[in-house]
């Protein structure tokens, strides 16, 4: 087991020591979630779960927020910009939070690192502690960064979240080597506040293993990707529990032309159970999905603690 491996199972823990100390949401105000890479897919899945409990809110990257704001939010509208970056470092969430505070923007922060850049363009601060293995590739921060969305949102996000995150992990990867034999292409398919971490996993299956990845809507699957489908496909459908009937025909569809289908929620070739309190679904199929990007770079004969062109933090000079 390497050291990406044992960030992964590795990360329960963590995730029950995390505490907000009490920054919320201020209400009034249009949350604005900006990050980069990994961190600005868990915007999204923040922002959609800011929208279900009432708040406006929008995911964007963080050099699109730094240079093009009011492409994104009106000029109008009261603004609270909440930055994410497992490093406080990466050069274009910096400059977001820090145009943001000179045009008397207030910055929220969630971070790994204490005493980064980030911090000290925030008026206020979420650290986390994560595993100190990590690498290159984000695992266990990029769930502390979705946990500290999910609490600040206002989601009750406890041990039963995190039992039912390990046990779904625990569970799922006894068929990860069935599932990816003989399979190069990965789908990942989610709505909601599931298409944030969808998109997350696409990158993670990139970054780990050099495969062909993409995330979508689950319905818009139907309306041109579907065409790459064949019997090298692996589709993993993260079921909304709004809509498992409409995304289980999808699921139909692509078995009809040879993928094979992962379930976390709702019918596959494997069919997992998704457990845990309301609204955390994203969550808790977010460890299981970065094993899975783990076990193909694995059978790839690929190391995650050196993934091709990549930097542990993206800096810009």
């Amino acid at each position: 087991m390497n050291a990406t491996e044992r960030g992964i199972r590795e990360q329960f823990p963590l995730w029950n020591k995390l505490d907000l100390k009490g920054v919320d949401v201020k209400p009034g105000k249009m949350q604005i979630v900006v990050g980069c890479g990994t961190s600005v897919h868990i915007a999204d899945s923040i922002a959609a779960a800011l929208n279900l409990q009432g708040h406006l809110a929008r995911a964007v990257p963080g050099n699109e927020w730094a240079v093009r704001q009011n492409n994104y939010a009106p000029a109008s509208v009261p603004i609270e910009v909440v930055a994410l970056s497992r490093s406080g470092e990466s050069t274009e969430t910096v400059a977001a939070a820090r145009k943001s505070r000179l045009k008397g923007i207030p910055v929220v922060a969630f971070t790994c690192a204490p005493s980064s850049s980030l911090c000290h363009e925030a008026d206020r601060l979420v650290e986390a502690e994560t595993h100190p293995e990590e690498g290159i590739v984000m695992t266990a921060s990029a769930s502390l960064m979705l946990l500290m969305g999910l609490r600040y949102a206002g989601l009750t996000v406890g041990p039963q979240t995190t039992a039912a995150a390990e046990k779904l992990l625990k569970t799922g990867e006894s068929f990860l080597p069935e599932l990816i034999s003989g399979r190069t292409h990965f789908v990942f398919l989610g709505g909601g506040s599931l298409y944030g971490v969808a998109r997350e996993a696409a990158l993670k299956m990139q970054e780990m293993s050099l495969s062909q990845s993409e995330a979508h809507h689950p319905l818009e699957y139907r309306h041109g990707p579907i065409s790459l489908i064949d019997e090298r496909s692996l589709v993993i459908m993260l079921y909304h529990p709004d809509t498992i009937a409409e995304e289980a025909a999808v699921a139909a569809d692509v078995q009809a032309k040879g993928a094979r289908v992962l379930g976390l929620g709702g019918p596959g070739d494997v069919s997992l159970n998704v457990e845990g309190e309301a609204h955390t679904e994203a969550l808790v199929c977010l460890p299981l999905l970065q094993l899975l990007g783990e076990s193909v770079a694995r059978r790839n004969g690929l190391d995650t603690l050196a993934p091709r062109h990549l930097t542990k933090v993206v800096t810009v000079a």
